[in-house]
C-alpha cells in the first residue's frame, strides 16, 4: 500500500520504471515521502509490482541498490525531459542493471503446470532480477513511441514523471493540477487589486 497521498501518475501502472521513480516525492511543504526508506518498505514494494514473491526479504545492501538505480533513473528520466544528453556514468548504471542478470527464461516442467518458463536466479539475486526489469521497461520507454510524453510534473515541489495523456497536461495528479491553477487565480486576483 502506498504511503504517498496521491493517485498513481499516469503510466505508473504500465511501466514499473516510473512506478520506481515516483517512490519518492516532495509534497507541498518540502515534506519528502519515500517509498524505499527501510528494506521492508523495499521488499513490500517490489511485491506490490509483482517483481518479488511474497514472504521475500531484502537486506538494506539491496534495498540500497534499488534506491541507487532509482535515483540513476531520475537522472535519465530527468535528461530525457530536459532534451539533454544523459551522463555516461548515468547510461552505465543502467546498462549494469540491464546485464547483471541472465535474461532467458528457463524452461521447467512440474506435474501440476506442465512446461513452463521461469527465470531461475537464486534467492540473493532477487534485487538484481527486478533491477534489470526495471531498467528493461526503463530502456523499452525511453526507446519507444511514448518516449516524447514522459514528462515531470509542473507543480512544485511535486517531482514525479508521468506520461502525458494529453498535449496540455502537465501534471501527475488532478490535485497537483488543482494547485496550480489555485496558485494562477490567486496571483491574477492580487494582480488586479493593485
Amino acid at each position: 500500500m502506498s504511503m504517498i497521498p496521491l493517485p498513481p501518475a499516469p503510466g505508473a501502472d504500465e511501466h514499473v520504471s516510473l512506478a520506481l521513480l515516483n517512490t519518492r516525492v516532495t509534497l507541498p511543504g518540502g515534506r519528502v515521502v519515500d517509498e524505499l526508506d527501510s528494506p521492508e518498505a523495499a521488499t513490500l514494494w517490489l511485491v506490490e509490482q509483482d517483481l518479488a514473491p511474497a514472504g521475500a526479504a531484502l537486506l538494506e545492501y539491496c534495498q540500497g541498490r534499488l534506491a541507487e538505480l532509482r535515483g540513476t533513473l531520475r537522472a535519465l528520466f530527468s535528461a530525457q525531459v530536459e532534451g539533454l544528453a544523459p551522463d555516461p556514468e548515468v547510461l552505465d548504471g543502467v546498462n549494469r542493471a540491464l546485464t547483471r542478470v541472465p535474461s532467458a527464461l528457463l524452461l521447467r516442467h512440474d506435474g501440476d503446470r506442465g512446461l513452463h518458463r521461469v527465470p531461475a536466479h537464486p534467492v540473493t539475486k532477487l534485487v538484481e532480477h527486478a533491477m534489470a526489469q526495471i531498467a528493461e521497461d526503463a530502456a523499452a520507454l525511453l526507446t519507444g513511441e511514448s518516449a516524447d510524453a514522459v514528462a515531470r510534473c509542473a507543480a512544485p515541489p511535486c517531482d514525479r514523471f508521468l506520461l502525458r495523456t494529453h498535449a496540455r497536461r502537465h501534471w501527475c495528479s488532478t490535485r497537483c493540477g488543482d494547485r496550480v491553477r489555485a496558485s494562477r487565480a490567486y496571483a491574477r486576483r492580487r494582480r488586479e487589486a493593485l
